[in-house]
C-alpha cells in the first residue's frame, strides 16, 4: 500500500498528491511516469512523476478528475493508501547538452513539462516556459515554473491573465524575434503539439513531445498504448512517452484517443447513480 502524505487542490478539476513510494523516487527521472490502481477492483491508469524528492522517498503526482478512476482518487485523503503504485515506466528524458530550450505546457500538460524545465534549470540551460491556460482559474504550478526557468510566458484563451492567446502565439512572436532555441518540448492536448510540431517544422527547431494513450500494463505487452513514429509503430510505455515531434502521426493518435470515450462516460454514469442511490 502507498499512502498518501499530502493533498493540495491545485483548482477545481486539478489535484496534487505525495505519495510515500521510495523505491520509485530513488529512480525516478524527468519524463517518466507511473501506473496506479485504487484498488482491487480499480483500473490501472498511467499518470507523469510532476516530482519527486528522493531523500523524503515521495512521488508527486497532479491528475485532473475527468474519469472514473480519476475522480475516485481525488476522493481520498491524506492518510489513505493507494494499492498499487508502479513506476517508474517509460523512458526518461534527454536534458543534456542543450544551451537554450522553451518548454511548452498547455493546461494540465504543465504538470508534465514542469520537471522537465526544473532539470534543465539544474542542468544550468537558459529555459523559457510558455504555459497555456483557458482562463486564469486554471493556472497551475506558477510559483514552480517561475523558479524553474529564465523567462516564464503565460497565456490564457480569454486573456484574463497574461497574455491572451495560444501558446503558439508566443512561440512563434520568440522565433520571430531571433531566439534561437536548441530544443522546444511540448507537452499537452494532442492538437496542441500537433500546432507547435506544424510551427517548429517551419523554423527547423528540433521538437519533442510527449504521449499519453490508453495504457494498462506499462511494459509493451498489450499494444495499447501504441503510436506511429516515422512510419513505424512504437509503443509509449517502453519506446516513449517522449517522441521526435515532427515523426508522430498526430491524426491517428487523434482517432485512437476517441476509441474509448463513450465506454468512460458510460462508467462515470454509472458511477454517479451509484453515488447517488448510496446518498
Amino acid at each position: 500500500m502507498y499512502k498518501i502524505l499530502k493533498k493540495r487542490i491545485l483548482n477545481e478539476q486539478v489535484t496534487r498528491m505525495d505519495i510515500s513510494a521510495p523505491l520509485i523516487a530513488k529512480k525516478a527521472e524527468p519524463g517518466q511516469f507511473i501506473i496506479l490502481r485504487i484498488d482491487e477492483q480499480g483500473e490501472r491508469i498511467p499518470l507523469t512523476i510532476a516530482d519527486f524528492d528522493r531523500l523524503d522517498g515521495t512521488i508527486t503526482i497532479i491528475f485532473q478528475a475527468v474519469g472514473k478512476t480519476t475522480r475516485m482518487l481525488a476522493a481520498l485523503n491524506e492518510g489513505d493508501s493507494i494499492l498499487d503504485f508502479a513506476g517508474p515506466l517509460g523512458k526518461a528524458s534527454h536534458l543534456e547538452g542543450y544551451g537554450k530550450v522553451a518548454v511548452i505546457g498547455g493546461g494540465l500538460g504543465c504538470a508534465i513539462a514542469y520537471p522537465q524545465a526544473k532539470k534543465l534549470h539544474a542542468l544550468g540551460t537558459d529555459v523559457d516556459i510558455i504555459a497555456g491556460f483557458r482562463n486564469t482559474d486554471l493556472i497551475i504550478l506558477e510559483d514552480e515554473m517561475t523558479a524553474a526557468c529564465e523567462r516564464l510566458i503565460i497565456t490564457t484563451d480569454d486573456g484574463s491573465n497574461g497574455v491572451q492567446g495560444f501558446v503558439t502565439d508566443r512561440l512563434k512572436e520568440q522565433l520571430d524575434a531571433g531566439v534561437k532555441y536548441d530544443l522546444v518540448i511540448a507537452i499537452g492536448p494532442v492538437f496542441m503539439m500537433r500546432a507547435v510540431c506544424n510551427l517548429t517544422r517551419e523554423y527547423g527547431v528540433k521538437t519533442v513531445i510527449s504521449m499519453n494513450p490508453v495504457m494498462i500494463d506499462g511494459t509493451g505487452m498489450c499494444g495499447g498504448c501504441r503510436v506511429t513514429v516515422g512510419g513505424e509503430t512504437k509503443f509509449a510505455c517502453v519506446d516513449g512517452p517522449e517522441f521526435d515531434g515532427h515523426l508522430v502521426d498526430f491524426e491517428t493518435a487523434l482517432r485512437r484517443g476517441a476509441f474509448y470515450r463513450d465506454c468512460e462516460k458510460q462508467a462515470c454514469d454509472e458511477d454517479d447513480c451509484r453515488l447517488m442511490r448510496q446518498g
